[in-house]
């Protein structure tokens, strides 16, 4: 059987995503459909132009910033050899479908470099894609999702501090909540919990979530039969299954914390002489994921005045092929390092400490007690 004949030029204009072929000095050279479907352009308006053109007697424009980004990153691939993903970019420009219509638009952009036969960078591949829609659902899911997050007020005598972290590098966002809820006595209840998905869903689903344990910590004597209520509910909710959440109870009157957990990263107890202590002693699977509903475990362990309790979502100490312990020993670290901070310098140094540089590639929740 013969190969078919593959004429890669009709390929190239068939791609569904925008591309153009440049030269190392940033010379277009070819552009598919979409690329100039996208740019609203015809081909007599690119091939054989430089890149930089355009915005060459307007360095000022925002979108001569965007060009200037998109030819550091070439620069980058023509002398590495490398491909190179930038981050989202922003463009005012017409909407191709709407025209006339000017408005914010949002892409992401991968270069690539093509090599010659001698292994050099021959060509330089620009692929971009507009992530505008996803990026208007973002926003959207962002403002439902912080609407959704109680603003931390006092609760009880007690100094607390949270922190919600939307993801940098994600389009969506994801379903991370805190709570804290003042229980009879002297006493508050303090939860993190993680829906698993992206975007307005679960931003839908966590505030679901987070109202039903608040309601049902308020009215149980514990924190796992408020996850037993909260488990029965959550079979109810679409999207709500195999999400985590770690609940405790603190109580000043016998200085105890009694806590259960659904799958979720151990609360951190930071005793008054620096040493750390995770809270992993009543872990059961996350809600929905047993067949049957059944009790679930709890602990208790007691603390001395002056101590800090930690809890958060794993966006705070999970990194990509690292074990889990890393990140919990990083915590440990950061959290005697700082024992001596208030409840809000405590958060925000932990935050820092533990958060790349880029930013966080995972939601990240967390609440710190003062205990």
């Amino acid at each position: 059987m013969t190969e078919p004949e593959i004429d890669y030029a009709a390929v190239f204009q068939a791609l569904p995503g925008a591309v153009a072929l440049l030269t190392p000095q940033l010379v277009y050279v070819d552009v598919n459909e979409e690329f100039l479907r996208v740019l609203g352009r015809t081909r007599s308006q690119v091939i054989g132009c430089d890149m930089r053109d355009d915005f060459a007697h307007s360095p000022n424009d925002p979108g001569a910033a965007v060009v200037r980004n998109i030819e550091a990153s070439l620069r980058r691939v023509t002398e590495t050899g490398e491909r190179d993903t930038m981050e989202v970019q922003r463009y005012d420009m017409e909407d191709p479908d709407r025209p006339r219509v000017p408005g914010e638009r949002y892409f992401t952009m991968i270069n690539i470099p093509v090599f010659g036969s001698d292994g050099r960078v021959a060509l330089l591949m620009h692929r971009i894609e507009d992530v505008t829609e996803l990026i208007r659902a973002r926003v959207v899911a962002l403002s439902l999702q912080e609407a959704m997050l109680p603003a931390l007020r006092p609760v009880g005598r007690h100094p607390a501090a949270a922190r919600y972290r939307p993801a940098v590098d994600a389009l969506d966002v994801c379903g991370d909540w805190y709570d804290l809820v003042e229980l009879p006595g002297d006493r508050i209840a303090v939860a993190v919990g993680d829906v698993v998905g992206h975007g307005l869903s679960a931003a839908q689903v966590m505030g679901q979530l987070r109202s039903a344990l608040s309601a049902a910590s308020r009215v149980t004597e514990s924190p796992a039969r408020a996850l037993e209520v909260l488990g029965l509910y959550a079979r109810s909710v679409d999207g709500a299954e195999n999400t985590t959440v770690a609940n405790t109870f603190i109580d000043w009157n016998t200085r105890t914390i009694t806590y259960s957990s659904a799958g979720h990263p151990p609360p951190a107890l930071l005793h008054g002489d620096g040493t750390v202590e995770f809270l992993d002693q009543a872990t059961d699977p996350p809600l929905g994921a047993r067949p049957e509903p059944a009790p679930r475990p709890q602990a208790t362990v007691p603390f001395t005045e002056g101590s800090v309790l930690a809890l958060y979502t794993d966006g705070l100490i999970e990194r990509r092929r690292e074990d889990i312990d890393a990140g919990l020993a990083r915590l440990a670290r950061s959290l005697a390092s700082h024992r001596r901070a208030d409840p809000e310098t405590l958060a925000d140094a932990l935050l820092a400490d533990l958060l790349p540089l880029g930013g966080v590639t995972d939601d990240t929740a967390l609440v710190i007690v003062q205990l």
